[in-house]
């Protein structure tokens, strides 16, 4: 079975659960089962998944307390090292920082790597309304390319209570178009342009960015935004950046992928436990099965390009179960 590493799998600790949403009304709108670490590994053992790279989910740590925020981003960091050391076969981790706290942030982003050795971080298109990309978060994204950081992008519900005024789950079209929000300010913001050694990877194959990348093209070529010149077309950034299948692994959207981005920048993503598992389970086996992509692409989808971005982990590849 082809190597595979899932990097958009998420952790649920009971203190995180409790600290950032209500049981009755959880953020995005889905209530996922109860996670353990047990559940977690049966899954993957379910789904063929070799690795599961880890990170919280929605809302991230931050639901207005910076001393709360920073405690609560330990404790979860801490969490997810563990399991590497525990299980260094079968784990990675993101690690989580308290934005928009800047100097919280900058010091969590330093003990997480110098001192857990945690992979990447995971940050939240939007927190507490602030989006990526603005100013305030400059001093984060420079220690970010100072360390040529895996950055995974998150989407967090829109601060806009219009967005949320439909009756509908914010993870139908919110997170999609949340995700756009902040790819739109990266790249606009000259961010992305001003980071070329981080390494972005999008959730939900980067929410509707995909889509709309011939109108990112039109902005460009009207020269709507002030200092074109500094950051370059969006078509040249996207290709640059990196694109999970979590909730985007049929064929028409590998298909739009692999014309607006090329596939050699898609990795797998399984998004559990927000996907019901059994859907979870079958959607690695909807990628192994797909015609759209030839036996190097698929193999390079489901792992080989994650060992890029992760190259730790490409010391497991060899050894498929």
């Amino acid at each position: 079975m082809t190597f595979t590493v899932d990097i958009h799998h998420h952790i649920l600790p009971d203190f995180f659960w409790r600290a950032t949403n209500e049981g009755d009304h959880p953020v995005g709108g889905i209530a996922p089962p109860p996670w353990s670490r047990a559940s977690t590994l049966s899954f993957l053992d379910d789904a063929g998944i070799d690795v599961a790279v880890t990170s919280v989910s929605t809302p991230g740590v931050h639901t207005g307390d910076d001393a709360a925020a920073r405690a609560l981003a330990r404790r979860c960091n801490e969490l997810a090292a563990e399991l590497i050391r525990d299980r260094p076969d079968r784990f990675g981790g993101f690690a989580c920082l308290p934005l928009p706290d800047a100097d919280g942030a900058l010091n969590e982003l330093a003990y997480a790597f110098d001192v857990l050795g945690l992979d990447g971080v995971v940050l939240f298109s939007n927190t507490q309304g602030v989006y990526l990309g603005d100013p305030r978060f400059d001093p984060l994204f420079d220690e970010l390319q100072r360390r040529s950081a895996v950055v995974f992008v998150h989407p967090n519900p829109s601060p806009d209570p219009v967005a949320h005024a439909l009756g509908l789950p914010d993870s139908l079209v919110d997170f999609p178009a949340d995700t756009t929000r902040a790819v739109a300010r990266l790249h606009y913001s000259n961010t992305f342009a001003r980071t070329p050694d981080v390494k972005y990877v999008l959730s939900h194959a980067g929410g509707t960015v995909p889509y709309l990348a011939g109108r990112f093209g039109i902005v460009d070529e009207m020269d709507v935004v002030p200092e074109a010149e500094a950051r370059g077309t969006a078509a040249d950034t996207f290709r640059r950046l990196y694109w999970d299948t979590a909730l985007s692994w049929s064929d028409p959207v590998l298909r739009m992928l692999r014309d607006v981005v090329g596939i050699d920048h898609v990795v797998f993503g399984s998004d559990y436990p927000y996907l019901r598992r059994d859907l979870a389970v079958a959607n690695r086996g909807r990628i192994e099965a797909s015609a759209e992509l030839t036996a190097a692409e698929r193999s390079a989808v489901l792992g080989g390009t994650a060992t890029t971005l992760i190259p730790r982990l490409a010391a497991l590849a060899p050894a498929v179960r």
